[in-house]
Formats: structure tokens, C-alpha cells, sequence
């Protein structure tokens, strides 16, 4: 048979799944059903996650790794959790060091932009303070598909095959692990073929066996030290041995009767509640109304600029968060909106790649989880025969020594990934999320604004075609949008842009727990994304 996986010559239709006993929604197939059979088997939705993160990493390499970030939002027993597992920069680095050795910004590949892994600390602290089931049991599914191979799925091989493209163009040794572990036969896979990878399954199983203690302070600490060190990179052992994942106090702004909840900086999560509190104030009538876009765009622009501003390592923020979401902030905001485009400025308050999945079990636990190694594969580093192909956060800080998210030595940079949670009335209503660098606020206040002002269902709220501010007045759309709301736009002084791959438009998940108890769920049309009842 020949036929193209990625071309559809007719519009596909996927209907709101519906579950009792548990529910996993995540960008991979295999990975979502490896989720499912971890609750069947006695787990909760923490496990479930832990399982469907670890498989993550083997079946979708393309947008996460183990040597990349992860930050979730648990509700359990009445109460919502934060766990901030995103990386530092080595203690070595610095904007001194990079500027002597010809450096005048952070490089988006290679060693440099490399900062300390923070997903395998994520699953072994989800797993010891809410996980059932032991931990070595959560990621055999994971290293059974390292170890025996599974077929690459269409979005998947199309991202590869990018990132081969990609870093063939690099010079370099230290690239060389990537090949050896992504291109074997020197190409891409091919979907359907079957790909897998000795190394990942051992380092999967190391970490298993010693709750991950062998990749921060053991044998893989060791491999990572020694790679670096050859190379010329920052990253040491010592750095691995002083990290640990974080518990944080979610924030949340009340929109519209509802509790929206992210995670707090160095998170971008606050992007997605500011634009929400400058937009709480409006009315809207319409979801296809041009009024309705260019306010959503309009404010979202505003917090976004604050969000490059001010999001930084939160100790190192000149300003606070609850200023930055206070009412009057919003309302000040919010004034600036007029009927033509607007060049946002920040404001003054006071002083003082990504895969995510979503999962829920019958006991009423719910996990709203992401992972990333930030641009698809990441830095393009792989630590040879290890499968740990190395994120670039480091990208994301400021070479501005005078800005609050500038590099410098333990800090963690400015972050993209965001996980989400709506409850309302102190009830959980659940996770949600859409991946996809800076698109990620964006693509939350969208989804939001479709559940709770136009009353989506979580299918529909993640079919509606997007739109992504970029810069300036450049607005880019999907080209499903309605092109005389484009037209119309055009008319205020945006700048629109249809795309033809709807890709850098994000990639969500949904799940809803209705008033009965029933779970229900939406995933992404723009992946391979598959959400699985029980």
C-alpha cells in the first residue's frame, strides 16, 4: 500500500471521550496507552503521568527527553500541588566567561545553552510524596519500548526529520552522539519503521533501580561530567548532585467565576493569568467576532511583554507577582486596549519542540503534567550510548547582565513549559494544557476563553483554529480562520499571516471531571494525540 500518514484530502472529526475510572490524554498513542494500563493495574493518575512521561521520552524523542525539564499541577485529597522540576544554570557559567571565549548571545545548540535536567527528579518526587505503585515498576513499559522498538507515528518522523536536517548543518564532536542515536543507518526513520535504542533503555533502567539517584550522583552523573569536561562544556557532576525538584504554591487569577491555575516563575504560566485578568473585565457576545480577537490579541500582547520583562528565577524578580496579577494592574492594563493594534510596552506594576499529558483516576486524584527538552530534540547533544539527549534552556536567558533574567551561575532561566488547572468553588474541574514554546500562554487563555465564554467542549475548545502574536503588530493564523474576521483585523492594523502547518499553533490535552464524577476528555488534532478511558 502507498499512502501519505500526513495527508487528509477530507476534514476528520474526533468526539469527546468519555471515562469513569481513569482517563490519560497525551500527544502519543503509545504512550497514553501505557498511562491506562498503569490505572488498570492499581495506580493512580500520579503513576499513570510518571509511566506516560518516562514512555514519552522513548516514543516522542522529538519533543522531550531525560535530559530535559518538567513542572505538574496535582490535585489530591482537596488541595492542588505545584512541582517546579526545571533546571540551573551550571555553577562554572557565566556572561563573563562567554564573552572572554568570543561570545556576544547564548547559542541555541550545543553545550552551552545545556543546564541540568530536571525530569527525572520530577518523576521520583511525584512518585514519592502521591505514587502507589513502586517506581521501577512505572518505567518498565518505558524501557521495554527503548529496548524492543516501536513504529515512529507521522508527526513524530516529520519533527525528526527536521532535526536531522538541522544538525547536519552543525560542525562539531559533540554532536556526534545524536546521530549515533537518533540516525543510526544516517537518515531519519521512516514512519512505521520501528526504532529503538539500547542505551536509552539502560540509562531508563539505572534510573529505575536507584529512584535516580545514578543519574544525578552515580554512573550517569559520572558519563555526563566526563562528556562535558572533554568537549569543553559547563555542565559538571557537581552540578547533578546539588539539584532537586522544587514544591511550589500555585498561582491562579479568578476568572469569570472560575480559579485558573499556573505554575509561578520561572514559569511563563503568568503570562497566561495576566492576559486573562486584563481580559476578565469585557463581555464577550461572540467567539467569531473581530472585537472579540483583537482584544484576546491585544492583551495578550501586553502580558507578554511584561512577561519578558519581569519572568525570571522568582528570587531574582525585580518585581512580585501579585502585583503583576493584582485588580488594579489589570484594570490599568486593560485601559490601554483601543480599537487599533497597539506596540505593547511594559507596564509598571508595584515593586516589592514539549510533550504535555493530563490524567485522572476514579479516586478523584488529577495530574496535569509537561516535559521538554525545549526546541524539539534540544541542544542537539546526546551523551553517547546513553540516550540523554541534553535540553537547551540556557537559550532562554537574557545576555543583558542588568536584566532579571539574565545568565548567571545556579540560576534557572526564564521557562516555556506550562501546565494548567481549572477548578471552581475550591472543586477541581482539572488539568489542561497546549505545548509549543511561546505559544503556550497564548494557546491556555485561547482554550479557556473557548471552555468558559463560549462554552466548548474539551474537544472543541482544542479543534478552534488559533492564532499566535510573534512580534510587534505580526499576528500569525492557522488557515482554518475565518478569513473575514483576518480581513477585519487587517482593518485595525494587525499584521496576519496565514500559515500553511499549523504545528507552531500547539499541541493540548483536556480533561474535565463533570459533576457526577465522569471524566471527560478532549486531545490535540495538530498530533499523533490519542486520550484513553477506562
Amino acid at each position: 500500500m502507498k499512502f501519505d500518514s500526513l495527508h487528509y484530502n477530507y476534514t476528520s472529526r474526533r468526539n469527546v471521550v468519555y471515562g469513569k475510572k481513569g482517563m490519560v490524554a497525551t500527544s502519543q498513542p503509545l504512550a497514553a496507552q501505557i498511562g491506562l494500563d498503569v490505572l488498570k493495574k492499581g495506580g493512580n493518575a500520579i503513576d499513570a503521568a510518571i509511566a506516560t512521561a518516562a514512555c514519552l521520552t522513548v516514543v516522542e524523542p522529538t519533543s522531550n527527553g531525560i535530559g530535559g525539564d518538567a513542572f505538574a499541577l496535582v490535585w489530591t485529597e482537596g488541595k492542588l500541588h505545584g512541582l517546579n522540576s526545571s533546571g540551573f544554570a551550571p555553577k562554572s557559567i557565566s556572561i563573563e566567561k562567554l564573552i572572554e571565549n568570543g561570545y556576544s548571545e547564548i547559542p541555541r545548540y550545543g553545550l552551552i545553552p545545556v543546564t541540568v535536567p530536571g525530569a527525572p527528579a520530577a518523576w521520583v518526587e511525584l512518585s514519592k510524596r502521591f505514587g502507589k505503585l513502586p517506581f521501577k515498576e512505572l518505567l518498565e513499559p518505558a524501557i521495554l519500548y527503548a529496548k524492543e522498538g516501536y513504529p515512529i507515528s507521522p508527526n513524530v518522523k516529520k519533527q525528526w526529520n527536521k532535526a536531522f536536517e538541522l544538525y547536519s548543518s552543525f560542525d562539531g564532536d559533540e554532536f556526534k552522539g545524536w546521530f549515533e542515536t537518533f540516525a543510526p543507518h544516517g537518515r531519519p526513520p521512516e514512519v512505521g519503521e520501528v526504532w529503538k535504542s539500547s542505551g536509552h533503555a539502560e540509562t531508563l533502567k539505572s534510573i529505575a533501580d536507584t529512584k535516580g539517584k545514578s543519574f544525578y550522583s552515580g554512573n550517569l552523573a559520572d558519563k555526563i561530567d566526563k562528556f562535558f569536561r572533554k568537549h569543553g562544556g559547563y555542565l559538571r557532576k557537581e552540578d547533578l548532585e546539588a539539584y532537586k525538584a522544587e514544591w511550589v504554591e500555585p498561582i491562579k487569577v479568578n476568572y469569570k467565576g472560575y480559579d485558573v491555575w499556573e505554575i509561578p516563575p520561572n514559569g511563563q504560566g503568568i503570562v497566561a493569568l495576566m492576559a486573562l485578568n486584563i481580559l476578565k473585565g469585557y463581555d464577550f457576545k461572540s467567539k467569531e467576532s473581530v472585537d472579540t480577537y483583537h482584544k484576546q490579541i491585544e492583551a495578550m500582547k501586553l502580558a507578554f511583554i511584561d512577561g519578558q520583562e519581569y519572568v525570571a528565577d522568582i528570587k531574582n524578580m525585580s518585581v512580585r507577582v501579585r502585583d503583576l496579577l493584582s485588580e488594579d494592574y489589570g484594570n490599568r492594563r486593560r485601559k490601554l486596549i483601543k480599537e487599533s493594534a497597539l506596540m505593547p510596552k511594559p507596564g509598571q506594576p508595584s515593586s516589592g519542540g514539549t510533550v504535555y499529558l493530563a490524567a485522572a483516576d476514579g479516586e478523584g486524584n488529577m495530574i496535569s503534567y509537561i516535559q521538554s527538552n525545549y526546541t524539539g530534540f534540544g541542544s542537539g547533544v546526546v551523551v553517547p550510548g546513553t540516550g540523554i539527549s541534553l535540553q537547551n534552556r540556557g537559550h532562554n536567558f537574557s545576555f543583558d547582565p542588568n536584566h532579571d533574567n539574565c545568565l548567571a551561575p545556579g540560576k534557572r532561566p526564564y521557562h516555556t513549559i506550562i501546565p494548567g488547572f481549572l477548578t471552581k468553588d475550591n472543586k477541581p474541574i482539572g488539568p489542561f494544557g497546549v505545548m509549543g514554546g511561546f505559544m503556550q500562554p497564548q494557546g491556555h487563555v485561547q482554550v479557556i476563553m473557548n471552555t468558559i465564554d463560549f462554552n466548548m467542549n474539551p474537544q472543541d475548545a482544542l479543534d478552534a483554529p488559533r492564532w499566535q502574536w510573534v512580534e510587534g503588530k505580526l499576528i500569525k493564523v492557522e488557515q482554518a480562520f475565518a478569513n473575514n474576521i483576518a480581513r477585519r483585523l487587517m482593518e485595525r492594523g494587525h499584521n496576519i499571516q496565514p500559515q500553511v502547518d499549523s504545528m507552531s499553533f500547539g499541541r493540548g490535552q483536556i480533561i474535565w471531571r463533570m459533576d457526577n464524577g465522569v471524566l471527560c476528555g478532549g486531545t490535540e488534532p495538530r498530533t499523533d494525540g490519542s486520550v484513553v478511558a477506562w
